[in-house]
């Protein structure tokens, strides 16, 4: 299993950054490994939700299935991954400076399947390369939030 957490904090207030993070179709903006967002459920927003995420990551392609488990506007959405990968996820948002800046946490504990490497896939694929697009991802919104 592999622990990865990422932060940024974004000068906009959460409400803000929620509303760009709560359209879960519109993450293919921010997430450069995110390729494409299918829906598997009638609904689109809050827990229950279930999507296919066809992700990228080098010559690695595979689609996620994924289920949202929490959502608290504009202040957590979490995530269960049911696909290839499997484990669970979280983004958090936090008020700093009076709410008017944003600390925006993104955790997940992944298992990687064996073929993907397992526990050195977990700490290769996890602990350098995805920190690494997940951290880039992260500069992506906070782009989107200022505009």
């Amino acid at each position: 299993m592999s622990h990865i957490s990422v932060k940024i904090e974004i000068e906009a207030t959460p409400e803000r950054v929620w509303q760009i993070v709560e359209p879960i179709e519109r993450h293919v903006d921010w997430m450069h490994d995110a390729v494409a967002i299918r829906f598997v459920s009638e609904q689109t927003r809050g827990v229950g939700t279930a999507f296919l995420c066809d992700t990228k990551v080098g010559p690695i392609r595979l689609t996620d299935k994924m289920e949202i488990t929490q959502w608290v506007p504009g202040s957590a959405m979490g995530v269960k991954h049911v696909g290839i990968v499997t484990g669970t996820g979280v983004f958090t948002l936090e008020p700093l400076d009076n709410a008017t800046r944003t600390l925006f946490t993104w955790e997940e504990e992944l298992i990687f399947p064996w073929y993907l490497g397992a526990q050195l896939g977990a700490f290769i694929g996890g602990k350098i390369v995805l920190k690494q697009i997940w951290k880039r991802n992260l500069r992506g919104l906070a782009e989107l939030c200022k505009l």
